[in-house]
């Protein structure tokens, strides 16, 4: 449908940007989604991540960052119109990285794109791991946009996509709870 927009959600970039340009603002994700679509129709919010590492036994500390992301994933998912996608973390020469997040985004993003289910994706990242994804997306006709952080992006993803705008202060002034 040519009047409706995607929203797709690197949650890990999200929050590294929230934390270190604006102070760890929470954020009513469903009223900044809606902003982000413009005069688009949301067809939904596409969230992913990976909940926080726990050893065996976790630590104190492991227990309470995981209680507060199940929390929060359990809110997105009662949110209209919203959908997360966990992936897992895995150990790689003992550093964790997240696994199957960015997949799961290119996907959905090539798979609404292509079905011709939206006619706007919006994406915010800054990875430049999706250009292969937006290109098939600008390929089936989707506008491509991208809102990122002048702090954490790459010059590739900024030159492939059909739009794009700087998470700014006043953005997020308008969508902090």
């Amino acid at each position: 449908m040519a009047d409706r927009a995607a929203v797709f959600i690197d949650g890990a970039y999200l929050t590294k940007i929230l934390d270190v340009d604006f102070g760890k603002p929470k954020i009513d994700l469903a009223g900044f989604s809606d902003i982000l679509c413009g005069n688009y129709e949301r067809l939904r919010t596409y969230y992913y991540n990976c909940m926080p590492y726990q050893s065996c036994p976790p630590t104190e500390d492991e227990r309470r960052r995981f209680a507060a992301m199940d929390k929060f994933v359990y809110t997105l998912r009662k949110l209209p119109r919203f959908e997360v996608k966990l992936g897992r973390l895995g150990c790689v020469g003992g550093e964790f990285i997240q696994k199957r997040v960015d997949i799961a985004l290119a996907v959905d993003l090539v798979r609404l794109s292509c079905g011709r289910m939206i006619g706007k994706a919006v994406i915010v990242t800054g990875d430049s791991d999706f250009l292969p994804a937006i290109e098939a997306a600008k390929e089936a006709g989707v506008l491509v946009t991208l809102y990122y952080s002048q702090s954490s992006i790459h010059d590739e993803l900024l030159s492939a996509v059909d739009e794009s705008a700087v998470i700014g202060q006043n953005l997020i002034v308008q969508v902090t709870r």
